[in-house]
């Protein structure tokens, strides 16, 4: 069996039926292409991922997207099979933030919630339900591949031999990687800013009571831009993916009622409940973030100046200083050291173009050891910020190498190894698990032939 097929089953989010209203004048509802033990795979799925894969630009023959995506599915519903026999599942919650994720991805590639819905023919929540489904599907099938490969290690040796098996001409290009650590201050005063942000939400909630529009009020006045163009609404959306503040008021309201100030990490918020469907939410908000004045940033960045000299004159430690004056929580535990969000890849080291603009520009200015003059800058949340920054370390653009490179190659080899383990498994699951492939896919040139045995 081919390595991608496995590959893109354990990296690639299946979000087939996301599109399911694209084919619908095609589609031969509820007809069954395959059976893998209890597992259905059904004709529109198929066609719908042949949508996709057309739309986002896929040259590749229609008969042979067809085959390949049944086999990648013949291989999913194997896994999905096992996790019903060992009693695997997973709850709404533990997607929620990533299906957040990939909506929003969604609706910046189509340009608008609408233009999304148009094109898939689709409303929000349907989509939003469909990439839901797969998502979960996903995440138990990623929780029987741990249950599969939960022995397996790699020892310095097969990394050695791993590296030396790849031609020369092949070896990946690593990316030029910065390490970086920050010292970040909050605007000065930044509670009479808040203060002024609650004052204006106050102002507008009593206009909204007084018998003004929600939704007008909020295209003119939030500062969410993109639920601002929808009069403020969101969309239907659960608990977990939505700040624990905004989420306990939203699922507190009474249809049409507006709630009090809520504060989280964006702003300022007040809420109006649109609609309630089980445990999901359609609301509208209009948010505002406090505003930083020009007397603030001088005086954030005269204070950042004044440690920044310290520090060059070696009479303040970098990492003394982050712990004593940076406001920026999960780097300030670590002496200022900046290490990626992402659980699956704690790293602190950042390809230039993961930094946000600001810091990108003047990080790339600089030399290993230096310390910036202060700036300006977004957080992660979107409120303004103020930085400066040591470059750590640099590691150029370069073919990666056992030296430098040890830690990728190292992943690179067990993902190998975990392949190779799963493809046993598929082999050996073939044997005992019913399967049934419709007569127009037993023609497939498919890279197992156990599957037609």
């Amino acid at each position: 069996m081919k390595k991608g097929i496995i590959v893109r089953i354990i990296l690639v989010v299946v979000s087939a039926t996301v599109i399911s209203g694209t084919l619908k004048a095609q589609r031969l509802v509820e007809s069954v292409a395959g059976i893998v033990g209890n597992e259905v795979i059904f004709l529109s799925d198929i066609e719908n991922m042949i949508a996709q894969q057309l739309f986002s630009g896929d040259k590749t023959p229609v008969e042979k997207l067809r085959c390949s995506y049944f086999e990648e599915q013949l291989v999913a519903k194997l896994f999905l099979d096992q996790a019903r026999l060992d009693s695997i599942e997973v709850s709404n919650e533990s997607v929620d933030g990533y299906l957040n994720m990939q909506m929003n991805k969604y609706i910046t590639i189509a340009g608008s919630e609408k233009a999304l819905e148009d094109h898939f023919r689709k409303s929000i929540t349907e989509i939003r339900a469909d990439l839901r489904k797969n998502l979960k599907n996903q995440k138990i099938i990623e929780e029987v591949q741990s249950n599969i490969a939960q022995d397996i290690k790699v020892s310095p040796e097969e990394v050695k031999r791993f590296y030396s098996k790849i031609p020369k001409d092949s070896l990946p290009a690593i990316p030029a990687m910065v390490e970086i650590s920050i010292i970040q201050l909050d605007p000065p005063g930044i509670e009479q800013n808040k203060a002024e942000a609650r004052q204006k939400l106050l102002d507008y909630r009593a206009q909204i009571l007084a018998g003004k529009s929600f939704a007008a009020l909020a295209v003119i006045y939030s500062e969410d831009t993109e639920s601002a163009k929808r009069g403020g609404e969101i969309g239907y959306v659960t608990r977990g993916e939505l700040e624990k503040p905004y989420a306990d008021v939203a699922f507190s309201l009474n249809k049409n009622n507006v709630s009090r100030i809520v504060e989280t990490k964006y702003g300022f918020h007040i809420i109006q409940l649109i609609d309630r469907m089980g445990d999901m939410v359609n609301t509208r908000h209009i948010l505002i973030r406090p505003k930083v004045k020009p007397e603030q940033e001088i005086t954030a960045l005269a204070r950042l100046d004044s440690i920044a000299g310290k520090i060059r004159s070696d009479s303040l430690k970098f990492e003394k200083a982050a712990m004593m004056f940076s406001n920026h929580k999960d780097s300030r535990i670590n002496g200022g050291k900046l290490v990626k969000n992402d659980p699956s890849a704690r790293t602190s080291l950042f390809a230039l173009e993961e930094l946000d603009q600001a810091t990108y520009s003047v990080v790339r200015e600089m030399k290993p050891g230096e310390i910036s003059d202060p700036f300006k800058t977004v957080d992660e949340n979107g409120n303004i910020v103020f930085r400066i920054v040591r470059l750590d370390k640099q590691i150029p653009a370069h073919v990666a190498d056992l030296k430098d490179d040890y830690q990728a190659l190292y992943n690179a080899t067990l993902a190998e190894k975990r392949i190779k383990t799963y493809r046993d498994w598929i082999n050996k699951k073939i044997d005992v698990t019913y399967i049934r492939i419709s007569d127009e896919f037993k023609s497939c040139p498919f890279s197992n032939p156990k599957w037609i045995q």
